[in-house]
């Protein structure tokens, strides 16, 4: 049986190269993001294993409803894969924007929660699996950085429900990369993880036996 990933910020970067790998491995996908021509391209390339969802991540109607879609369109929903996010114009607290820091923590933090409960549902029906982009800024402590502090509540929720999940059998892996060479950044970064990468600890944790849950992929460039 074919098995359906749903995934979010999947209109580029890691999501889309996720969606790329995940139909390659003979997947279906539900691709969320908010710019709709590069959705709707993305899943012209992919054909009729792919889905167009644009919406926005931290609206949890719209999740809810892109979700929906997902499983009415292809049956089930086996995976769900929580990577919208951003990072910020100006860091630091003393000279950021509080209105740049409430957009971001939307999107790395709530977007995350909302993929999740409009996900749980379908995935305990299949014993699914619930993937969420963390990072290495996630993992240490970064001078002054709020988007780390976002990333930290990311893997601290992962390791929450990977205790949750486990319960009727599902899983959660946290994927953690380094500097990866996406839109993320202003200038290019060509000696850095690509998303390709990123794509292939995704689709090496969903396949893994059912009996084996990778908690967390940690991935650092070796340039």
């Amino acid at each position: 049986m074919t098995r359906t990933l749903f995934i979010t910020g999947a209109s580029s970067g890691i999501g889309a190269a996720t969606a790329r790998a995940a139909v390659a491995r003979g997947w279906s996908v539900g691709l969320m993001a908010r710019s709709a021509d590069k959705l709707d391209a993305l899943a012209t390339e992919l054909g009729a294993a792919a889905l167009a969802l644009p919406g926005d991540a931290t609206d949890p109607a719209a999740q809810e409803e892109a979700v929906a879609r997902t499983v009415e369109h292809f049956g089930a929903l086996h995976a769900a894969f929580a990577n919208a996010g951003r990072g910020l114009e100006r860091p630091g607290t003393e000279a950021g924007d509080p209105e740049d820091w409430r957009g971001m923590v939307d999107l790395n933090v709530m977007g995350v929660l909302f993929t999740a409960r409009a996900a749980l549902p379908h995935l305990r029906r299949t014993k699914g699996h619930l993937v969420l982009t963390g990072s290495a800024a996630g993992r240490t402590h970064i001078k002054g950085s709020i988007y780390s502090a976002t990333k930290w509540f990311v893997h601290g929720y992962g390791g929450n429900m990977s205790e949750e999940m486990r319960d009727w059998g599902g899983r959660c892996t946290v994927i953690s990369p380094g500097m990866v060479d996406t839109p993320f950044f202003d200038s290019p970064k060509p000696d850095k993880i690509r998303p390709e990468d990123v794509a292939d600890a995704v689709l090496y944790a969903l396949e893994q036996n059912p009996r084996a849950e990778l908690r967390e992929i940690h991935i650092m460039p070796t340039g």
